[in-house]
């Protein structure tokens, strides 16, 4: 079709709608200017749609393993993306401090020994009045020193990662071990690795970052103008993969660059679906004044004289409708408005609808 032939068009349009109030267009029109029309969408109520959010881990679910002592890592049994269980070895490493603490704990528990044989002689030696009272006195406080020393001890193995069962035997046998194995605090995910053999750590060096995946939490950056109906506990949907949850916390201060809110939800339904760090739209149910809304597409919506409206489908033509903008999206936006729930609008072609409505209406 001709520029000659669209302006010709539209302004017939513009005619029509001067003299009858209402864009007047034949079914031939409205394939030459490709407008679409659509069925209004189901209302909803109280609903904030199109918002961006971040899915993150919830920090109570993200745990790093450390090496608990200098060491040279002999061996990684796992690697990123394998499913882990509680108590499950990811690592071996040889660690010669972790021999030298074993041998500080044998030392310590034959001490704690003599002390405990010590006590018992000089009790009944104090009973038979064969010492004084006060070298019973010492015998004692050097036995609890003994107990405290190999309590300590005992505490620095199982901070290095053995197990009680593991000390037991160790006091049993006497038989030191380098070896140590490096395991999983939880049920999880291992997110990160940090270890290769033959690398040398120090104390404290990460290793891996384990993680359970469910429930996800949801950083939603909200407008602050929404903010004010938001409730803790409010629904929030991930339309676009399936994906519920709750609202458990809403900011108090603002984020510097784009004024808006953090309010945080945690998702329970299509955690699956979903990965940390991943980018999406929410939908949160407000409690707004209970006014019906409506999901509109963008294109379908247009501004005239700084005033959002729709073009409804009449049947002659098109009329337009004001309407109030609720919460707008990438791809969509929530209005209200005086509607009833059974009109159809136009979603493509918005713009001729528009420049007929702007010369009678005046400039935007």
């Amino acid at each position: 079709m001709n520029k000659i032939s669209l302006f010709a068009i539209c302004l017939f349009i513009s005619t029509q709608y001067a003299l009858a109030q209402e864009i007047t267009l034949s079914e031939i029109q409205l394939k030459q200017l490709g407008i679409v029309i659509a069925p209004l969408p189901p209302k909803q109520l109280g609903e904030l749609t199109g918002i961006p959010a971040q899915v993150v881990i919830p920090s109570n679910q993200l745990y790093t393993v450390s090496a608990p002592l200098p060491a040279m890592i002999e061996q990684t049994l796992v690697g990123v993306g394998d499913f882990v269980h509680k108590g499950q070895i990811l690592a071996n490493l040889q660690s010669p401090a972790l021999a030298e603490a074993q041998r500080s704990l044998l030392q310590a528990y034959t001490q704690s020994q003599l002390a405990q044989e010590n006590l018992l002689r000089d009790e009944q030696l104090w009973k038979d009045g064969i010492i004084a009272e006060s070298r019973m006195r010492m015998t004692r406080g050097a036995h609890r020193e003994a107990n405290a020393s190999m309590s300590e001890r005992k505490q620095s193995l199982k901070l290095a990662g053995m197990t009680e069962s593991a000390i037991r035997q160790l006091l049993e046998t006497n038989n030191l071990s380098s070896v140590l194995a490096i395991t999983s605090p939880i049920d999880g995910v291992i997110l990160e690795k940090n270890a290769s053999a033959g690398q040398r750590l120090d104390a404290a060096s990460p290793l891996f970052k384990v993680a359970q995946l469910k429930p996800l939490a949801l950083e939603i950056q909200t407008p602050l103008a929404n903010v004010r109906n938001l409730k803790v506990g409010a629904n929030v949907t991930i339309p676009a993969f399936n994906a519920k949850g709750k609202i458990t916390a809403i900011g108090q201060s603002l984020s510097g660059g784009n004024q808006t809110i953090l309010v945080r939800a945690l998702i329970r339904e299509g955690t699956e679906n979903l990965r940390p760090g991943q980018l999406v739209e929410a939908s949160i149910a407000n409690q707004s004044s209970g006014n019906a809304q409506w999901n509109i597409p963008n294109s379908a919506l247009s501004r005239i004289n700084s005033k959002a409206v729709l073009f409804i489908k009449t049947s002659s033509g098109f009329r337009t409708e004001p309407i109030i903008l609720i919460s707008e999206g990438a791809q969509n936006t929530v209005v209200s408005g005086n509607l009833k729930g059974d009109e159809k609008i136009a979603i493509a072609g918005v713009s001729a609808l528009k420049s007929s409505a702007m010369g009678i209406g005046g400039a935007e």
